[in-house]
């Protein structure tokens, strides 16, 4: 009897027909940098036969098309495109991303163990080879109140679980350089595995004792001269562009194929609209080749040096023996899928009808206190006020200090320079905290907006023009049991419910997205000017400790961090 192995064979001899051939088309070989015209043999879930002319129980004609790995996305939380693990497969995967790395960090910090055991069932099922990194930061800080703690003991059980890599970003850089105890227990756990990296602006010595803790990768590059300090020092550096952080233009310069086999590609925050919008890495490979980058480069970073990164040795090239994750373009340069491969499988409906559902979880996670308009008030202080500063296209924030109006006995919102009000209002149910603050840039003139998505911690974010609006729609977050609400003059006029741990939406990722759109212009007839208001807003909690020491050789710049904890 004929072995599964024995068949692969005989099919890449050409003995007997491979299950499915490509005829009439080209490969991109991302190790030459030539245009192969070829036949390409699938037999089960890897390639058998290129270079050669072969037969195929099923042979599909791509005459005119070229054939490239599988994407891979390097780093990304699928919890920020909204929908569960399945959608997300069913949205992503027809755009040529065959593998995502993706880190729970957000349902993690929500619920803990519970919300990675949720992720873990979700990639076993899925088409789309969906791979998880265990999140190093639960809690992500303790300047705010998580809903979940997520010590060692609690990874160590996942740690050899087959869809596990390694430990994911490892945001606490100053933790590593100072070598905090809890810090120090996950960094020697995971010793000779993949440990991911989150340091950014960090240069000189204290990165040098940073990747000294065996970290290699990095997604927070914002220059082509930090990026290029850390590819010196041994890191692989995985240029981003998502939904908010928008890192491609100013890594362009470094993306040449010398250093291509350095580089990954990831979107680490990416909602269903852009996606649908603009597509997902297939636009990074379309932007970059436009912006001048040769096609080796970007195909060589959005593939193979990526599965090297993270060591997936089977996937990356369109070779013999590699898996079959495989992309049928109209052209290298406008990189559109017309036909798309998952371990052999042609990529349809169908297909993804044969999984298996996973039931949602974390449906009751909102349990913040109601509010109403006096818990916004600001106590008026004396001088100037700190005020959050949005830098659109980046999710680090500045300080900023005003003079702000008064009203009594409370400071008020000043719209002439687009500064309104901020508060973070605590929704695990642990001690029900709420802080206050200013904001500029979001461009409101009226109502307002607010998320249960509040990195890290995930309470509740809201901004607006007046008291009254932001109380209704804090208080309506806990009647959808977590979401997107904008409200107008005491009226809702757009909202989207995500009860999955106030995270992801239970709907389809069709629902999903046109319901953004809905909820964009009303956030636009506030007066927003952000191209992505909502996902700013759950990046404004982000917290820093003023003036932190990391070493004897240098500060955290204040300046660059967001303030509200």
């Amino acid at each position: 009897m004929t072995t599964k192995l024995e068949r692969l064979i005989d099919q890449g001899v050409g003995r007997i027909p491979a299950d499915i051939v490509l005829k009439g088309g080209s490969f991109f070989d991302l190790v030459t940098g030539e245009i192969v015209r070829s036949d390409i043999a699938i037999g089960a879930d890897r390639i058998v036969g290129t270079s050669g002319d072969y037969r195929g129980e099923t042979e599909i004609d791509i005459s005119g098309r070229t054939v490239v790995p599988g994407f891979i996305d390097t780093h990304l939380h699928i919890e920020s495109s909204l929908v569960t693990p399945h959608e997300f497969d069913r949205c992503v995967l027809p755009y040529g991303v065959t593998t995502a790395i993706c880190d729970p960090h957000e349902i993690a910090n929500v619920l803990g163990a519970e919300g990675i055991e949720f992720f873990l069932k979700s990639a076993l099922e899925t088409i789309m080879d969906i791979r998880v990194q265990l999140s190093s930061c639960v809690p992500a800080t303790h300047l705010e109140t998580s809903g979940a703690d997520l010590p060692i003991g609690r990874l160590l059980p996942f740690r050899d679980h087959p869809k596990v890599i390694g430990l994911a970003e490892f945001m606490n850089f100053p933790g590593v350089i100072h070598k905090d105890p809890v810090c120090m227990a996950k960094l020697d756990a995971f010793q000779g595995g993949h440990i991911d990296g989150h340091a950014p602006l960090l240069s000189g010595n204290d990165l040098n004792g940073y990747l000294s803790a065996g970290i290699r990768t990095e997604h927070e590059c914002t220059s082509a001269t930090e990026a290029l300090e850390k590819i010196r020092k041994g890191m692989h550096i995985l240029v981003r562009e998502g939904s908010v952080s928008k890192d491609l233009a100013a890594l362009i310069p470094i993306i040449t194929e010398r250093l291509s086999p350095y580089l990954a590609l990831c979107t680490d925050d990416r909602n269903p609209l852009d996606i649908a919008e603009q597509g997902h890495l297939d636009h990074m490979v379309r932007t970059a080749i436009a912006s001048g980058v040769e096609p080796l480069a970007i195909y060589r970073a959005a593939s193979i040096s990526a599965a090297r990164a993270f060591g997936l040795r089977d996937r990356g090239l369109v070779a013999p023996g590699w898996r079959a994750d495989l992309v049928v373009l109209d052209s290298l340069q406008s990189c559109r899928a017309e036909m798309v491969f998952s371990a052999g499988r042609r990529v349809t409906d169908a297909l993804f009808a044969t999984r298996k559902p996973v039931a949602p979880i974390g449906l009751d996670s909102v349990k913040a206190r109601p509010v109403n308009a006096a818990h916004f008030g600001v106590p008026v202080a004396e001088g100037e006020t700190s005020v959050i500063g949005v830098m659109p296209g980046k999710i680090i924030t500045e300080h900023r200090r005003y003079r702000l109006p008064t009203k009594g006995n409370e400071t008020t919102v000043d719209l002439i320079n687009d500064i309104i009000k901020v508060a973070v209002i605590e929704r695990h149910g642990k001690n029900g905290n709420h802080a206050n603050g200013f904001v500029q840039g979001f461009g409101l003139k009226k109502g307002a907006i607010a998320s249960t998505v509040g990195h890290d911690s995930h309470n509740i974010c809201v901004v607006g023009v007046n008291e009254d609006d932001m109380a209704r729609a804090a208080n309506r977050l806990g009647e959808i049991k977590g979401g997107f609400v904008v409200v107008e003059d005491g009226k809702i006029t757009g909202e989207i419910a995500l009860p999955v741990a106030g995270l992801m939406s239970i709907e389809p990722y069709e629902t999903v997205r046109d319901t953004l759109h809905n909820l964009r212009q009303a956030a636009l007839a506030l007066g927003a000017t952000l191209e992505e208001p909502f996902l700013q807003l759950a990046f404004l909690p982000l917290p820093v400790i003023p003036h932190l020491k990391i070493s004897d050789r240098g500060m955290v710049d204040v300046d660059k961090f967001a303030l509200i904890g």
